[in-house]
């Protein structure tokens, strides 16, 4: 397992154990306490040579009609 495939598993370890601490009548109802939280599957995607307001104004942009692309 590699650097980021590690940080991803904790990540989800710890937001799950997290969730079903301060939620567990969620978590029970919701995820019938089943072992797990989320899926295995990740995905990782870079936006190298983009600022983060373009980036940002790309996100919130997501859901309108006319989506703005970014510059490449």
């Amino acid at each position: 397992m590699g650097p980021l495939s590690k940080l991803i598993a904790n990540l989800k370890t710890v937001s799950s154990h997290l969730i079903r601490k301060e939620f567990p009548d969620l978590a029970a109802k919701y995820f019938d306490n089943k072992p797990y939280f989320w899926t295995g599957a990740y995905f990782v995607a870079s936006c190298g040579g983009v600022t983060v307001e373009q980036l940002k104004k790309y996100v919130e942009n997501q859901n309108s009609p006319k989506v703005e692309t970014l510059p490449r």
